[in-house]
């Protein structure tokens, strides 16, 4: 052997009577570094819960058409049991469809978290996450998924890259030519949602810890909400999206350089919600339903874009108005220049002298330039004169501030409302085409007349989606008509500010009385606002819960949608009820990704009152929730991608949904059968008869009234007490009654003993259960679907 060459090892030692290999021992410690650092789910189990899930509440799909268009072989006709070029049915593409939602969904949410992630590591990677005193289970979707409960944002940094790997491998079975089977697309579907379950707790850990927002205090500050808070007489910097990061830059540069009381910092959608949860001072203009038509009203002089949620065709619209655009995130750059690089006063002269609108991925420099120019803005010649100026510049050759371009040829939307009504032919192309159905043609018509009730009416039914303009052939700017129809009604309220994650404390407090019945349901808001009646309907949910002692949970636009109307006394619903989580408790969890303590609520009563192992057990803690926690999600309003991966994420851990009557466009829904239900007893594993409860997992309803009586009848659950259920009943007969006015016909299936049977209504219950040939049984001791 030459001196310094390496030693040759022996991978094994034979002796007599002893075989020693050290092969599986240097290979193990190999890995053992990577495998350290490598977040992982057993998703085996979980395929089969969902599977077993799925055997309760089978797929419904609701085809939009019955073509396939995804690969060249297309487009394929699957109409009458026939397959496609590649093998695939109709059931198969349906349930295609839904995962690829699903992922989409749940990927808009985790590239908002791990943007959040990313500002923690580099500003320190070992830095210790905090929240409230109150609170030891930080995240119980994280632990319960992946048995890590992160401590630090590497801890994060590494749960991301876990989701991350998830939605690729998630995103690679919608590939033609992968998946076979339907149940096993929606159980992909059911995986992506709890990854965007996962990515919305990741995302407001990170957030909370970086903004230092609100951590679970239950009457946290009232803010203002509404159009007409906002103060037009200032310069006005509009931040819409989804992530805090620029508008907290914003309200931070503002602070610093002391202006903050001369400039009004408002906001749109989620965003909005988090700078209340940021800034007392800051102002929410309203939900997504808001967007369209703050920004044809011309009041800010900024607009600010971060990440989901922007209508597409926002630069042209700001345009028109003379509003300048800052985008900052390479997921919605709208065509913009990228100026990042630049020095801000150098990009606010630039756009003094006619760009419109800029790229800026450096938050410090967006916030610089955005007060800046909104202040330069307002100085140079008030607002009014400046925006008239740009509105009607001709673009003809370079210029700067200082041109007064000549008049441009009057549009419509510059005229007053009694000029454009007289365009209006009544032809009634806008009622076909309104996705709410409203009666807009005879509300213009009315107002022809000079009675323009009808026409303000529709405001707050307006999901403000614009369609009504765009088929309109007389180019009349409905939109603008309704809204201005309604001037003398001022849009201002008050809503709490997003209170962050619910408390361990509240958790001890009521999770006894939810998993036994005393307290009724536990009512999850959640979604956008594409509501067939208006955000009328969302508020009569809710106080309908409220004032039947149910908990009341609600986040983002469903949040803000509550807020946007008074009482009697000029009081909301925030006003009038108080923010804990106990019964009959209104909680604004936050924004979007506040939706994720709904969810980690009902997973935190599994652990703290029933005391089962969190970590890495979530087959478990679903089953616990789907048989034992009366917890409903409604989605009245939902319409994104997002929204439907909320939704699907909500059914995995065995939380069951109520839709609107738009969500039958998502294609499917989850159904369960209006029949005695076998399920097993885990004292004694053997298979017993139960009531169908929950009914359904994903369920639409085609009106408020029935989506009121389905929810509530939602929260029952097999394990619940003789009193407990008797409430439920109570509340879910009463409710029948008030909106249908009978008692429902499968009360039978809901009763065990006479005990149950609501007192008010008894002698019609008995009168069913006699015809019915009902009997008594005794109650499931513990009701599992998994053993």
């Amino acid at each position: 052997m030459v001196y310094g060459e390496k030693m040759p090892q022996a991978s094994r030692i034979n002796v007599k009577g002893l075989h020693l290999e050290f092969g599986e021992i240097d290979e193990y410690l190999k890995r053992k570094p990577y495998e350290s650092k490598r977040v992982s789910s057993d998703y085996d189990t979980l395929r089969k819960w969902d599977r077993k899930l799925l055997s309760y509440f089978k797929p419904f799909y609701a085809p939009l058409c019955e073509l396939c268009c995804m690969c060249t072989y297309g487009k394929c006709d699957l109409s009458y049991s026939k397959k496609g070029a590649c093998g695939i049915n109709i059931e198969k593409q349906q349930a295609r469809e839904a995962l690829s939602t699903s992922v989409i969904g749940a990927s808009a949410h985790a590239a908002h978290a791990r943007d959040l992630v990313d500002r923690l590591l580099e500003k320190d990677p070992s830095s210790k996450l905090h929240y409230d005193s109150s609170i030891d289970i930080m995240a119980p979707i994280s632990t319960t998924v992946t048995g890590i409960e992160p401590k630090t944002p590497a801890d994060l940094d590494m749960i991301m890259s876990y989701i991350e790997r998830e939605l690729t491998n998630l995103m690679a079975s919608v590939h033609t030519g992968q998946e076979g089977d339907a149940i096993d697309f929606e159980s992909k579907a059911l995986h992506a949602g709890m990854m965007d379950t996962l990515s919305l707790e990741i995302a407001e850990i990170a957030q909370i810890n970086q903004y230092k927002l609100p951590t679970g205090e239950s009457e946290t500050h009232l803010l203002e909400i509404g159009m007409d808070v906002i103060d037009r007489t200032k310069p006005v910097i509009l931040c819409i999206g989804h992530n805090v990061a620029p508008s907290a830059e914003i309200i931070d540069y503002a602070e610093d350089i002391g202006v903050e009381d001369e400039i009004e910092i408002c906001g749109l959608c989620c965003t909005a919600i988090d700078m209340g949860r940021y800034s007392k001072s800051s102002k929410i203009v309203g939900p997504i339903s808001r967007q369209l038509a703050f920004l044809r009203s011309g009041i800010p002089d900024v607009v600010v874009l971060d990440e989901q949620c922007i209508r597409s065709d926002v630069y042209e619209i700001c345009s028109e108005m003379g509003i300048m655009v800052i985008a900052t995130s390479d997921k919605c750059s709208m065509g913009l220049e990228d100026m990042s690089d630049e020095n801000p006063y150098k990009i606010v002269n630039r756009i003094l002298q006619g760009m419109n609108g800029v790229l800026l991925k450096d938050e410090k420099k967006a916030a610089m330039v955005a007060v800046n120019l909104a202040m330069q803005l307002h100085r140079n010649s008030g607002k009014n004169s400046w925006k008239k100026s740009r509105e009607n510049c001709l673009k003809c050759l370079p210029c700067d501030s200082r041109c007064l371009p000549p008049k441009k040829p009057e549009v419509r939307w510059d005229m007053d409302i009694n000029s454009l009504i007289e365009y209006c032919n009544l032809c009634g192309e806008c009622d076909r085409t309104c996705p709410a159905l409203l009666p807009l043609r005879n509300a213009i018509e009315e107002a022809k007349r000079g009675d323009f009730r009808s026409l303000s009416e529709l405001y707050e039914k307006c999901a403000g989606c614009g369609r009504c303009m765009e088929v309109c052939k007389e180019s009349i700017p409905i939109l603008d008509l309704i809204r201005e129809s309604r001037k003398g009604s001022a849009e201002k309220f008050l809503i709490r500010a997003g209170r962050g994650p619910v408390q361990d404390i509240e958790i001890r407090r009521v999770g006894a009385p939810i998993v036994f019945g005393d307290i009724p349901g536990v009512i999850s808001l959640a979604g956008c606002s594409n509501y067939p009646a208006g955000e009328v309907d969302v508020q009569l949910i809710a106080e309908e819960f409220l004032k039947r002692g149910y908990i009341v949970m609600a986040a983002g636009c469903a949040a803000m949608d509550i807020a946007l109307s008074h009482d009697d006394d000029g009081k909301t619903l925030y006003e009038r009820y108080p923010g804990d989580f106990d019964r009959g408790g209104l909680l604004n969890l936050g924004p979007c990704v506040a939706n994720s303590h709904a969810i980690g609520s009902a997973i935190k009563i599994a652990g703290i009152f029933a005391k089962i192992p969190m970590e890495r057990n979530t087959v478990e803690i679903a089953d616990y929730i789907l048989n034992r926690i009366g917890v409903c999600v409604i989605g009245w309003g939902a319409m994104s991608q997002k929204a439907f991966a909320i939704i699907t994420g909500a059914n995995r851990w065995g939380i069951p949904a109520v839709l609107g009557p738009h969500a039958s466009k998502y294609r499917r829904l989850y159904l369960g059968e209006s029949a005695p239900r076998l399920i097993t007893d885990r004292g004694d594993g053997s298979p017993v008869p139960s009531e169908p409860a929950p009914i359904h997992l994903t369920y639409a309803a085609e009106s408020i009234n029935e989506c009121i009586v389905m929810a509530s009848k939602m929260c029952i659950r097999p394990n619940d007490t003789p009193r407990g259920r008797m409430i439920k009943l109570s509340n879910y007969v009463d409710l029948h009654m008030k909106y249908y006015g009978c008692i429902p016909e499968d009360i039978d299936l809901f009763l065990r003993s006479e005990k149950e049977i609501p007192y008010k209504h008894k002698d019609e219950i008995m009168n069913i259960l006699d015809r019915r040939d009902w009997k008594p049984r005794e109650a499931v001791r513990e009701p599992s679907i998994i053993r």
